[in-house]
């Protein structure tokens, strides 16, 4: 568990934006700040202070609030090198297996190509937290917009192996839709119908469904759980047409 402080700061239409304090250091980051004014009323609701922002890809919904909290704040930007040229409010550019810091609280740097050709997952290892950005959600995976089915599915088995206790901090509140179409990709799959029961709940109380955690994910996630990369595809292209 955790000493880490996480706070969930829903944005947009289905965003969360995650700020994480280290109450040893007083550092806070915030990751994937799709707007700047919620950001500082959570920050100034707790007294704390944005040390940096750390963002997984370059999409303006998990980066349009960078420059006005940069300018507010004074943070630091940290963001994947190989989308530099789209996050231009970028200080330090990070990649595979590079190191960022809260306070004592160390986190590994994955390459996670494929919603987009640059974006990349923070893994805090000792802490069993993982920032995933739109790489892997409850019950799905990013859509294919910047990669490939054989990439998603190579990221699916990277992530597949972490702690099953590590919790997942995904970016969207996508879950039921997620859990509708998991239901038709592996109708004889109990585990995805117990976990429905649980989110239909959730929601229809205004509660959020993340974070998850990997081993909830290898039970019930239909693209975690694909066998190889076809498979991946094929619920993939289903899923951008469900309508369910």
């Amino acid at each position: 568990m955790t000493d880490l402080d996480i706070v969930r700061i829903p944005a947009l239409s289905d965003n969360y934006i995650w700020l994480v304090h280290d109450p040893v250091s007083a550092e806070t980051i915030v990751v994937d700040p799709a707007q700047a004014d919620p950001v500082l009323a959570a920050l100034a609701e707790r007294g704390w202070s944005l040390t940096a922002i750390w963002n997984t890809h370059w999409h303006p919904d998990h980066t349009g609030g960078n420059a006005a909290l940069k300018a507010a704040t004074g943070c630091t930007v940290i963001a994947p090198a190989a989308e530099a040229a789209k996050i231009p409010t970028a200080d330090r550019l990070v990649g595979e297996g590079d190191t960022v810091t809260l306070g004592s609280h160390a986190a590994t740097v994955l390459e996670v190509p494929a919603h987009t050709a640059g974006h990349i997952a923070y893994h805090f290892a000792e802490d069993a937290v993982v920032f995933v950005g739109d790489t892997l959600f409850a019950m799905g995976c990013g859509r294919l917009f910047e990669g490939t089915a054989e990439q998603m599915f190579a990221n699916m088995q990277r992530l597949a192996v972490l702690p099953g206790e590590t919790a997942v901090y995904c970016a969207h509140e996508y879950t039921l839709s997620n859990g509708r179409y998991a239901l038709v990709a592996e109708p004889d799959n109990a585990a995805i119908r117990s976990r429905m029961d649980r989110v239909e709940q959730l929601r229809a109380a205004g509660e959020a469904t993340v974070p998850t955690t990997i081993a909830d994910e290898l039970a019930t996630n239909p693209f975690l759980r694909a066998s190889d990369a076809r498979i991946l595809a094929e619920r993939r292209t289903a899923k951008d047409s469900f309508a369910g």
